[in-house]
């Protein structure tokens, strides 16, 4: 019998090497520590190798003085002696709490095949100027929802506008009854901002 499946939370937001800083630093901030228990907050920040000399201390700074532990790899973890050594675990962890876990990727290819080995199809946002970067992001990456330059926290049916919400569904129901095309169609819902956080 197919059922909703309303699973995991493992977000990620990537923040690509045509990044605002700014930009980039607000969402990351809104999207894990806004309401830290919910299935649309970050779990995960993935940081360009192209932008980490200038993006990661500053992003990995603002997460630690707000309050959030930080797991790094090896290079956060040289940004700020209160990053932890992230494990394997971590990167599969909804950690639901003031904790998330930071790698530096190798651009859009790295950041989209970390969110396939460790995601839940569940919520991610790319921050980035770059329109087709993004427009790659979407294409490739399979989750229910994709932001562009919005945090993570808008994953919610009532922002969605559908009223209150019952879960987000991570799977892909099957159809019952008379099926044709439309039928086999599952949904994947893309939002494009210019640097939105949720209150």
């Amino acid at each position: 019998m197919p059922v909703f499946a309303h699973l995991e939370g493992v977000c990620h937001v990537y923040v690509d090497g045509e990044a605002d800083l700014d930009m980039a630093r607000d969402i990351a901030l809104n999207a894990k520590l806004r309401r830290t228990g919910i299935c649309g907050a970050a779990e995960t920040l993935l940081v360009d190798e192209a932008c980490a000399a200038t993006h990661l201390a500053p992003l990995v700074k603002a997460l630690l003085d707000a309050g959030c532990e930080v797991r790094g790899d090896e290079a956060t973890q040289k940004t700020d002696a209160r990053v932890k050594a992230a494990t394997e675990e971590d990167w599969y962890t909804e950690y639901l709490d003031s904790i998330i876990a930071v790698r530096v990727v190798n651009g859009i290819g790295g950041a989209i095949a970390h969110i396939r080995k460790y995601g839940s199809s569940h919520t991610e946002a790319i921050v980035t100027g770059n329109q087709k970067t993004a427009d790659r992001f979407f294409a490739e990456v399979d989750s229910a929802i994709l932001l562009h330059n919005a945090s993570t926290q808008f994953a919610d049916g009532g922002e969605f506008g559908m009223g209150a919400e019952i879960g987000i569904a991570t799977g892909k129901f099957h159809a019952r009854g008379p099926v044709g095309v439309e039928q086999l169609t599952s949904f994947k819902y893309l939002v494009r901002g210019s640097g939105q956080v949720r209150p």
